[in-house]
């Protein structure tokens, strides 16, 4: 139930961009939440983007050059408009200042900047360093899925993984934290490719290793113990471990999370993630994230005019900005995002042999691999704009 299935996934989306909102809007400084959620998006953005390119891979007419340049256009029509649009209007009014450094989020070096500057600002383009750090991801990894060999993508996941972990090893000996820490594409490699290694796993097996199984609720729990701990006085050295836990002990879980819902979650939490109001909120995350805070810094300079206190993190800043927020990312989502979407069907990712056989080459699996998995593409089914709005859940985010 390929519907079922991305309903959940954009569920997920919505609880991610929930947390964003809190930290954003609600709470006090310091809370990891929202960059949990940003975590939680990584490993969603690395599961789709290299299920639907192992998609291309296995179909039957599959050509490297082909799929590339399907990948980056469809990549192009889902990401650049409204972020172009975004940065567009900042540039015009000046938000906070931000005209100057423009360039930078243009070119998605955002993380770079706020890295050798080492202090959020302008603030209210803070939130481009993930953006920037995914199309960082989304230049380069294509090629590894439709090039490297089909044995060792596993493997090459493992070894980013490994190196990724290591970098966060490194950072306690510095002696000092820096946002330098966080920004780099390698500190967040992690999340990213432990969804692109949930997916290739999930290409040949729909077990999980039982390592993970076991694993995944003492990692969780640990993780909240972990947070208990962020809120007392704590050593450098303890400082330091409590960070490299924050970070990696929920990749597990969270990997977890997004694997069982892609294949379909059942019970209480399946029927919950693919609630209307969730389902919908994801639909329109990418508009939610985008817009947050730009929506905050009107907000705030509104504030004369609205009866509640939205100068300060709490529940009117939440529920006013929060709602602003929602209606913009829902409006550009109908009358901007979604048409653009339905111009992915010019680029499809297997060539077909004519128009009227477009759909059979998208659902062709290749027989050498016959044995692995059925490799029924999804590729277009995600994409058809008249199955239940299913196909914004195939490679966005």
């Amino acid at each position: 139930m390929p519907n079922t299935r991305d309903r959940q996934l954009d569920g997920l989306r919505a609880v991610a961009v929930t947390m964003v909102l809190y930290v954003h809007f609600f709470a006090d400084d310091g809370s990891p939440w929202g960059h949990l959620g940003v975590r939680l998006f990584f490993v969603l953005s690395g599961f789709l983007i290299t299920r639907v390119l192992l998609d291309a891979r296995y179909a039957d007419r599959y050509e490297p050059s082909t799929a590339l340049k399907s990948f980056y256009a469809r990549r192009a029509l889902r990401i650049f408009p409204p972020y172009f649009a975004m940065l567009a209007f900042v540039g015009i009014v000046n938000l906070e200042g931000a005209r100057g450094n423009l360039p930078w989020h243009a070119l998605y070096l955002s993380n770079f900047w706020y890295a050798l500057q080492d202090e959020w600002s302008p603030w209210v383009l803070c939130h481009t360093w993930s953006l920037s750090i995914e199309e960082q991801f989304y230049v380069v990894w294509p090629l590894v899925i439709l090039l490297a060999p089909r044995r060792s993508i596993e493997r090459i996941c493992i070894a980013v993984i490994a190196c990724s972990l290591a970098y966060r090893l490194y950072w306690p000996l510095t002696g000092t934290p820096s946002l330098m820490r966080d920004l780099i594409p390698f500190a967040s490699m992690d999340a990213l490719v432990a969804g692109a290694l949930l997916a290739a796993y999930r290409a040949r097996t729909p077990v999980w290793p039982k390592w993970m199984v076991l694993s995944w609720a003492p990692l969780a729990t640990a993780f909240v113990v972990l947070l208990w701990l962020k809120s007392t006085p704590m050593s450098p050295a303890l400082e330091w471990a409590t960070w490299i836990g924050i970070e990696v002990l929920p990749l597990v879980p969270l990997t977890m999370l997004v694997g069982c819902c892609s294949a379909g979650l059942g019970g209480h939490v399946g029927r919950l993630v693919q609630l209307p109001p969730l389902t919908a909120l994801g639909r329109i995350s990418y508009g939610v994230y985008l817009f947050h805070p730009i929506v905050l810094s009107l907000v705030v300079k509104a504030q004369p005019w609205i009866p509640v206190n939205v100068s300060e993190q709490g529940p009117g800043r939440f529920l006013v900005a929060g709602a602003a927020t929602l209606i913009l990312a829902a409006i550009s989502w109908s009358v901007f995002e979604k048409r653009l979407n339905l111009l992915k069907r010019h680029f499809p990712y297997v060539a077909p042999r004519n128009d009227s056989s477009a759909a059979s080459f998208a659902h062709a699996g290749n027989p050498a691999d016959h044995g692995r998995r059925d490799h029924r593409s999804t590729i277009h089914a995600r994409d058809n704009p008249g199955r239940d709005g299913a196909f914004q859940t195939s490679d966005v985010q």
